[in-house]
């Protein structure tokens, strides 16, 4: 079969041991990103099957009805809302869902906490112009980090990695609050944690807040300018699960206006992200370029699985297919 990997920005797939797993098939690698439905539908055209990274790229309904020779979409990870599932089903493409691991990510946003409540990245960033113990070159941004213990730790999503994270905070000697649904609070009080009795608490009284939630309609803006606006000015808002769970533009105004101080983002809106986007110039803002799951090993996992559902529908025996009944 013809396949192709997507958006293999790193072009780290081919290093990868179970690359081999797709040995006698025609493979093509794309480190880049196509712009548009039509640059899409003729770079992906010949093609039988497509390995997805994560939601790198998304495969609309209009899309799909421009790729005849698709057979298998096969995912990186648990299908979201980057793919006409609907749409799929009609054109008689079937989708293969894998696996995924947490702990990546969630190692991912402690080092993001640590990193921006130390100043880490200033600090080194200012060393390598001369500047020693220098948080910043602004008199008035030249302040200094600080520790974690006896800090509060806002979670909002007591999901695996947010378990995780709070297992984190909790060996740092922090206060873990828990925000989310009536079933995720009831786990954190059942597992020792606190759980906020209102949003308002939740925003208003945590130092640092983490967000650990799957976006979906529901999920989709949840945290608005009004829910930022009751942060503290020195607190931290911390985002490594996806940019669009907060209101378009609202982590912009509210770091402008100081609630909250800071923030450490690993997902954006549109990625790879605009050099002209705003948050990349802030102070106040630590970014990394959504390296949630980017490590070998989690890649080692995620692409075992979608290699091995290709493997296992090349030879008649399909299996973990989510959308074809």
């Amino acid at each position: 079969m013809k396949i192709a990997i997507l958006d293999d920005y790193q072009d780290a797939v081919r290093q990868l041991p179970c690359f081999d797993l797709l040995q006698g098939h025609e493979v093509k690698v794309f480190n880049s990103g196509a712009v548009g439905i039509g640059q899409l539908a003729i770079r992906l055209a010949p093609f039988d099957v497509l390995v997805l990274i994560r939601e790198r790229t998304v495969l609309s309904a209009a899309l799909l009805k421009k790729l005849p020779n698709l057979k298998l979409i096969s995912q990186t990870g648990k299908v979201a809302g980057h793919i006409a599932l609907a749409t799929a089903a009609e054109c008689g493409i079937s989708i293969a869902e894998g696996i995924g691991d947490p702990s990546a990510p969630a190692e991912l946003t402690w080092a993001l906490i640590m990193a921006a409540t130390r100043k880490i990245i200033p600090y080194s960033n200012n060393l390598e112009d001369g500047l020693w113990q220098m948080s910043s070159i602004h008199p008035e941004n030249n302040r200094l980090g600080r520790v974690l213990k006896g800090r509060n730790l806002g979670i909002w999503g007591y999901g695996k990695i947010g378990k995780i994270i709070a297992g984190y905070a909790k060996v740092f000697g922090m206060q873990v609050t828990i925000w989310g649904s009536e079933t995720s609070r009831l786990q954190a009080i059942q597992d020792g944690y606190q759980a906020a009795l209102t949003k308002e608490e939740f925003f208003s009284l945590n130092d640092v807040i983490s967000m650990h939630l799957r976006l979906n309609d529901v999920t989709r803006a949840i945290v608005t300018k009004a829910d930022l606006a009751l942060m503290k000015t020195d607190a931290l808002f911390v985002n490594s699960s996806r940019a669009e769970l907060v209101e378009s533009g609202a982590l912009e105004i509210a770091l402008k206006s100081g609630r909250p101080g800071f923030a450490a983002i690993d997902v954006f809106e549109n990625e790879p992200i605009s050099l002209k986007n705003p948050l990349l110039i802030m102070e106040n803002v630590l970014t990394t370029p959504h390296l949630g799951y980017v490590e070998q090993d989690s890649y080692e996992i995620y692409f075992r699985a979608a290699f091995q559902n290709i493997v296992d529908f090349a030879n008649g025996n399909p299996k973990n297919i989510v959308n074809l009944k």
